[in-house]
C-alpha cells in the first residue's frame, strides 16, 4: 500500500547507508566488535552501566524476564494497553500476566493505584509501558515495588530518550531492568532489534548467555562452538551491520526526538478546544517525551472511525492500539468493562502521522482535515474533503499496523 502520508516513516541518510556498507564485508554480518561499540555508546547515553544487545523489543523483553528468575507461579501486572509483546514476554518463561487498567484516557499509563488494588500473593514483578513515548508515572510505581519487594522491568519499546517527572533519569534506568526495540518505526531504527539496559551485574550476565547459546566472556563475546557450557541461550544474537546503522542514526537521536516534539506541539495547538477531541497529556508532559506517537481520543468510535475513512481517502495512514483482552488470545484475561478507562481510549483513539522528518505542512494538512470533519459530524454539512488518488483498504491498514509496536 501506498501512503500520501504514513503513520511513520524512516529515512535513511548517506551517512547511514556508508555506516552498512562498510560492515558488508567478510564476518561483518554477525554479533561482533561493532555491537559491543553500539552496547558502550548506548550505555553511556541511556545512564546504564550495562546494555546487551539482541534481536527485537520482544527478545529484550523475554530476556528480562528469563534473567530476572520469572518462572511459572509468578504473575506479572501490565497494562491492558499495550503491544502484544509486553504480555507475551512473561508468559514465555512459564509466569502468568494480570492485566491491569490505565489512568485515564487523558494519560493512558499504567494506574499506580490499579496496580496497587491488583497485588496478590502470587506477583512477584510489575512491567510499566513508557507508552507512545511518554514516561509511566514512575515515582509511585517504584515507591509500590519497594513496599512489596516487587520487580520492575521496564517496556522501554517507544520511550527511548523519554524522562519522567521527579527522576532525574532515562526511562529504561529505572526498574531492575529496562527494554528497548529499534524496530523500524521507533525514534532509533535499524530495522529490527531490541536491547536490554540494567545496572545489575548478574543479570547482565545472564541475559548476555540467553542471547546467545551459553555463557558469554567478560568482554560480552561468546566462547568457541566446541566449548563447554553452550546450548542454555536463546539465540537472540544481534549483529554488527545493524549495530552501524545504531551507531550513526544515535548521533541524530535528540534532534529527532526534538523535530518530533515541535511536531507534536503543532498538533496539540491546532487540535486544542476542537469539540469531541481529547489530546493527551499535559504542555510538560510533552517537554519530557521522546514522542513515539501522537494520538488523540475522540468522544465517540463512531467519529473516530469518521476520521480515519477520511484520512485514508486522502492518503493518510493512521492505526490504533487495541485493548488486550479485546483480542482472543488475551479475552480470558479479563471481563470487558472491568478495565475502564483501557477500553475508552482502546475504542475511541487514533494515531495520526508522526516521524522525524515530517514536513509542517503535512501537520497543517492531517489537522485541518480532522477539524473539517469533526465540525462536519457536529455541525452538519457535507464531509468531501479533497482526496487523492490513494485510497487505502481496511485490511491493508491492518497488516500494516501489526506489523510491529
Amino acid at each position: 500500500m501506498s501512503w500520501r502520508l504514513p503513520v511513520a516513516d524512516l529515512v535513511l541518510t548517506d551517512e547511514d547507508t556508508d555506516a552498512v556498507l562498510s560492515e558488508l564485508r567478510p564476518q561483518g554480518a554477525i554479533m561482533g566488535p561493532r555491537t559491543l561499540e553500539f552496547e558502550s555508546a548506548m550505555a553511556a547515553r541511556c545512564g546504564a552501566a550495562h546494555a546487551i544487545a539482541v534481536a527485537s523489543g520482544t527478545a529484550a523483553l523475554h530476556v528480562a524476564c528469563a534473567a530476572a528468575g520469572l518462572g511459572p507461579g509468578d504473575e506479572v501486572i501490565v497494562p491492558a494497553l499495550t503491544f502484544l509483546a509486553t504480555a507475551n514476554a512473561p508468559r514465555y518463561v512459564g509466569a502468568s500476566v494480570l492485566l491491569c487498567d490505565v489512568r485515564s484516557p487523558a494519560e493512558p499509563v499504567l494506574d499506580p493505584d490499579a496496580v496497587l488494588r491488583a497485588i496478590g500473593p502470587r506477583t512477584r514483578a510489575v512491567m510499566p509501558v513508557h507508552w507512545w513515548g511518554y514516561a509511566a508515572p514512575m515515582v509511585e510505581l517504584q515507591e509500590i515495588c519497594d513496599a512489596h519487594g516487587l520487580l520492575m522491568i521496564e517496556d522501554c519499546a517507544q520511550g527511548i530518550g523519554a524522562r519522567c517527572a521527579g527522576i532525574d533519569r532515562q526511562m529504561g534506568t529505572v526498574g531492575r531492568a529496562g527494554c528497548l526495540s529499534f524496530f523500524s518505526k521507533k525514534q532509533l531504527a535499524v530495522g529490527e532489534g531490541g536491547m536490554v539496559l540494567t545496572d545489575d551485574n548478574a543479570l547482565a550476565a545472564r541475559a548476555r548467555a540467553l542471547r546467545g547459546d551459553g555463557p558469554a566472556s567478560s568482554d560480552g563475546t561468546e566462547p568457541p562452538w566446541d566449548a563447554d557450557g553452550r546450548g542454555a541461550g536463546l539465540d537472540y544474537r544481534f549483529d554488527d551491520v545493524r549495530a552501524a546503522l545504531g551507531l550513526s542514526r544515535l548521533r541524530r537521536l535528540e534532534a529527532d526526538i526534538a523535530h518530533r516534539r515541535a511536531a507534536v506541539r503543532a498538533y496539540r495547538e491546532r487540535l486544542a478546544g476542537v469539540d469531541g477531541v481529547t489530546v493527551p497529556w499535559t504542555d510538560a508532559d510533552v517537554e519530557l517525551s521522546s514522542h513515539f506517537a501522537f494520538a488523540v481520543v475522540f468522544q465517540t468510535t463512531e467519529l473516530r472511525e469518521t476520521v480515519r475513512e477520511e484520512l485514508a481517502a486522502a492518503g493518510i495512514q493512521t492505526t490504533r492500539y487495541p485493548v488486550l483482552h479485546a483480542l482472543t488470545e488475551y479475552a480470558p484475561y479479563a471481563a470487558w468493562g472491568s478495565l475502564p478507562h483501557a477500553e475508552a481510549v482502546a475504542d475511541r483513539h487514533l494515531v495520526l502521522p508522526l516521524s522525524s522528518h515530517i514536513a509542517p505542512a503535512d501537520v497543517d494538512l492531517v489537522c485541518e482535515l480532522v477539524r473539517h470533519v469533526v465540525g462536519v459530524s457536529y455541525g452538519g454539512g457535507s464531509r468531501r474533503f479533497a482526496r487523492s488518488e490513494t485510497r487505502a483498504t481496511p485490511a491493508g491498514e491492518d497488516r500494516a499496523v501489526r506489523a510491529g509496536g
